[in-house]
């Protein structure tokens, strides 16, 4: 296998895992493990947490990271080409 194919899947894989994580741990509406973890570190100008912020910013580097790496195994490895 050749080392770009097993990067680019090491990537798809833990961002995909990431993804899964921390879309999770959001809390739905004010309850959720990101509020029982920092109850205490509400922001009151905006109503959510530093936390909840920087979970924001994580998830959102993690769907970055897929994609990208979903576009690159594309068009590096078109449809069938990767069996061989």
């Amino acid at each position: 296998m050749n080392p770009l194919l097993i990067i680019m899947l090491i990537l798809l894989v833990v961002s995909g895992v990431g993804l899964v994580i921390f879309i999770l741990l959001h809390s739905g509406k004010g309850t959720g493990i990101s509020d029982m973890i920092a109850s205490s570190m509400y922001s009151t100008q905006t109503g959510t947490s530093i936390i909840e912020k920087n979970l924001d910013r994580i998830t959102i580097i993690c769907a970055v990271v897929f994609l990208l790496s979903l576009i690159v195994l594309m068009v590096i490895y078109p449809h069938g080409s990767i069996v061989r």
